[in-house]
């Protein structure tokens, strides 16, 4: 029920929430931090008329106690995701022309519409709706509605598993959720819309967050609404494509490098795929090395050979300036032994041309009837980082040093019993049978050494093999302690799955300190509420449950004094002696009046997910400029010098910044 409450309090309040005295407080002595602009999505500059906004705040009012009725529906996200739009629009000043005015009525009277069939008749009629049609979901990372469009062709035959293809949108600045579910209720888009009659899939449309370059949130948030759509219509997992264009085609590029055994093909468009020779930059105006290690989360020649497991193919117009891009990628691709097909648009520039579409849907039907096998033969794994160390069968558990290249190649020979494995930076992974068929009598044959599963008597379907300090393989598993899949950094990562904000129940001690998380906390709640389309989860120390504690990463501000949660764990954080008027950190002590602490950790009551002292995302209203930039800017920890105020790059000036070891040490 947690979760609903949480959710309708975006209805009636928009960012209310419960305040400490330290959000609250201001020392006269000490000036005020300057607002920062906001850039994604830019404010509108028009006023919605009074007496209609009036009555539209009215109606989303009762969408309280609506939504409450019918939380326990499984389509309730069907209706929260309209009126969450309108909410949206109206509180963060997103109409751009006069004629968008409309759409606010347009979407509650839709919304009434679908409530009143849940309510009453207990039935979802537009679940079998063919054409365009607006959905949406509840998100797992902060419980928000999200929304997402289909496209499902009328003579598409639903009573067998279908084809999907994944349309991830380019960039729009002004494309909020309102503008968003307006264009997936009016028009095809995949491909520009070239394709708007045709029979052979269901397209779906992620809204990703709106404009963060499908990473982060707008990352697992394509992941989930293929969760959604799944759970209505039969669609086949082995014929699930990924295309996109612009910013789009970036985020086909570093999501289908990410999770290539998800899909049966990736299309990339046009979408840049790395940062520095995207932005132009040369060694001379290069970023600290701390943020240049940043790059390597979503660069994707760090990821290439992932594309080595499945069909891959790039467009660009021959005379758009992101053709660099789909260069670059197919030549770092051909460097690791691949050849990737890459039509060019003919005199084309930032668009599609006609006739190369024609051929990429040649090859989409292609990709669909060969389909994304269950247990390929053979598996390639290239990864600086845990966070994206699976595809198929094999994963990796271990890294010898995070952001180093790190490699697996492996084959399957189910004749001989065999599975064959190399790998670089690697001490630790996993194979396990998809189907859950007995692995017991495979050897495996791993860096020249072969192990042999033995018979313990049951059926085995998962091995673990770990090297030791002498660089011999065994069975084994890591250690928990160790960096793992899902825990391994950096502090943006603590993003991608559930989390709650714990801010302090009382002021800081120190004015520089109550002053810098008043506002960088409040910073976060507005970036969270205008570029992640979310409401910030919260919740006072006092009131976290078990429930908490098991399913969700703490976001936790303040100090000792101030965070009584942070006071709790204190002893077992790698700040140490963390007093009023100072703090250690790896060695150094550090004057607490004027410095804090920035970091990621495992949470020492639950070691199975993280907390976070002291930051939001680490990206800022400056990187949105390009979605290229919106990356994170620290890695695991950051101390920050707060006489330099905070602005649109960075919190406060950065005295140093880093990454734990493997150990968190």
């Amino acid at each position: 029920m947690r979760i609903f409450i949480s959710l309708l309090i975006i209805i009636q309040g928009g960012i209310a929430c419960s305040r400490s005295k330290a959000q609250e407080k201001s020392d006269d002595n000490l000036p005020a931090i300057p607002k920062i602009e906001r850039r994604l999505p830019p404010p509108g500059g028009l006023e919605f008329p009074v007496e209609e906004r009036k009555k539209i705040e009215r109606r989303l009012a009762d969408y309280e106690d609506r939504l409450w009725e019918i939380g326990d529906d499984l389509h309730v996200a069907d209706v929260g995701a309209l009126t969450k739009a309108v909410d949206f629009a109206l509180k963060n000043n997103e109409f751009y022309h006069k004629k968008e005015f409309s759409l606010a009525g347009k979407f509650l009277e839709l919304a009434d519409q679908r409530f009143a069939e849940i309510n009453d008749q207990k039935t979802h009629s537009w679940t079998g709706q063919r054409g365009l049609v607006v959905r949406g979901y509840l998100s797992s990372i902060d419980e928000s509605f999200q929304p997402f469009g289909l496209e499902i062709p009328e003579n598409l035959d639903l009573s067998k598993p279908a084809p999907l293809l994944v349309w991830l949108h380019g960039r729009g600045d002004k494309s909020t959720d309102i503008h968003f579910l307006q264009r997936c209720m009016t028009r095809s888009q995949a491909f520009g819309g070239k394709v708007p009659d045709q029979r052979e899939c269901l397209i779906l449309y992620p809204f990703g967050r709106q404009c963060i370059g499908w990473k982060h949130a707008g990352e697992i948030d394509i992941f989930e609404a293929i969760a959604a759509v799944k759970k209505d219509y039969r669609i086949d997992p082995e014929r699930i494509a990924l295309a996109g264009f612009s910013m789009g085609g970036a985020g086909a590029w570093h999501v289908g490098a990410h999770y290539n055994d998800q899909f049966c093909a990736v299309h990339a468009g046009a979408g840049f795929a790395e940062t520095a020779r995207y932005n132009q930059l040369k060694p001379e105006t290069y970023p600290p090395e701390y943020e240049q290690r940043m790059w390597k989360v979503y660069d994707v020649p760090n990821y290439i050979r992932n594309f080595l497991n499945g069909p891959v193919l790039a467009y660009a117009g021959e005379v758009d300036k992101q053709k660099q891009s789909s260069d670059l990628v197919v030549a770092a691709f051909a460097a690791a032994g691949g050849e990737m097909p890459c039509l060019i648009g003919p005199g084309m520039p930032h668009r599609y041309h006609d006739a190369s579409v024609k051929q990429i849907w040649q090859w989409l039907r292609e990709s669909w009837a060969a389909g994304n096998p269950a247990r390929p033969d053979h598996v390639e794994i290239q990864t600086p980082t845990l966070r994206y160390a699976k595809q198929h069968w094999l994963q990796l558990t271990g890294l010898k040093k995070h952001w180093e290249d790190s490699r697996a190649s492996a084959q399957w020979d189910e004749g001989k019993k065999t599975i064959t494995v190399a790998t670089k930076n690697v001490v630790s992974l996993e194979i396990t049978e998809p189907g859950g068929a007995d692995l017991s009598s495979f050897a495996i044959e791993i860096n020249g050494k072969t192990l042999r599963a033995g018979k313990p008597g049951f059926s085995v379907s998962s091995l673990g093999l770990i090297r030791d300090a002498e660089g011999n393989w065994g069975w084994g598993e890591p250690d928990i302690h160790r960096k793992h899949p899902g825990l391994q950094g950096p502090i943006d990562d603590a993003f991608l799955s559930r989390f709650i904000v714990v801010g302090p129940d009382n002021d800081p001690a120190n004015p520089k300190v109550a002053r810098w998380v008043n506002f960088e906390l409040n910073h976060f709640r507005k970036r969270w509420r205008e570029l992640l389309r979310g409401k910030l989860p919260e919740e006072s120390a006092g009131k976290l449950d078990s429930d908490d504690m098991d399913k969700a990463n703490l976001i936790l501000w303040g100090d000792p004094d101030s965070n009584p949660m942070i006071a709790e764990i204190a002893d077992r954080l790698p700040v140490t002696n963390w007093t009023k008027s100072h703090f250690t950190f790896r060695g150094k002590t550090y004057n607490a009046v004027d410095h804090v602490p920035l970091f990621v950790f495992p949470n020492p009551v639950n070691p199975e997910r993280y907390i976070v002292i002291n930051s939001g995302h680490t990206f800022r209203e400056d990187h949105d400029r390009t979605n290229s930039l919106q990356n994170p800017k620290f890695g695991d920890w950051a101390i920050i010098d707060l006489n330099q105020l905070p602005n649109g790059s960075t919190p406060g000036k950065v005295v140093a910044a880093g990454v734990f070891d493997e150990n968190w040490k």
